[in-house]
């Protein structure tokens, strides 16, 4: 018993100090106004392949919590999740450092992962909100993935975490 908690107490801080760290790397990559051309072409292509990624790591972990609930680890999982709101909050961010018309009060990293969690709990105070074609555009596809990907993440790991404590509960 007292393996399983130390274990388990390993894996929260695992978690915690990664999503530390993805959201630290988030606030240090950098992002300056004005950018064309082949920047432009460069920053693009990498939040693309940046977006690709992000989704391929959560369908992963979603598969492997489906196929094997009992013994795939939930951190992987919740880990992806925290990637994918912190691309989004960088998206977000970006579109309105190229484009400030594009968004209402958006102006520092703070502001954008502020509106990336509003947005993913459909909180949406309204404080910070896209206007332009381009930012609505940004906050489509961000909307969409949330459903997609997000809320099912988010449902596979509560139906997870239930089953282990039911699990630990009865012995097994």
């Amino acid at each position: 018993m007292a393996d399983m908690a130390a274990r388990t107490m390993v894996a929260i801080c695992r978690v915690a100090l990664t999503g530390a760290l993805v959201v630290g790397l988030y606030y240090l990559v950098p992002v300056e106004p004005g950018v064309s051309g082949a920047r432009l072409a460069w920053r693009t292509a990498g939040t693309v392949v940046a977006g690709l990624v992000v989704t391929w790591l959560i369908i992963r972990q979603l598969s492997a919590q489906v196929s094997d609930p009992e013994e795939s680890p939930l951190a992987g999982l919740l880990t992806a999740l925290i990637g994918g709101v912190v691309f989004f909050a960088l998206a977000d961010f970006v579109t309105a450092v190229s484009d400030p018309a594009q968004f209402v009060d958006l102006h520092t990293k703070t502001d954008a992962l502020y509106f990336a969690l509003a947005t993913l709990t459909t909180v949406g105070y309204g404080d910070v909100h896209a206007v332009g074609q381009v930012g609505r555009g940004v906050v489509v596809v961000q909307l969409v993935f949330n459903v997609a990907f997000i809320a099912t993440g988010a449902s596979v790991l509560t139906g997870a975490l239930g089953a282990r404590v039911r699990n630990r509960g009865s012995g097994r």
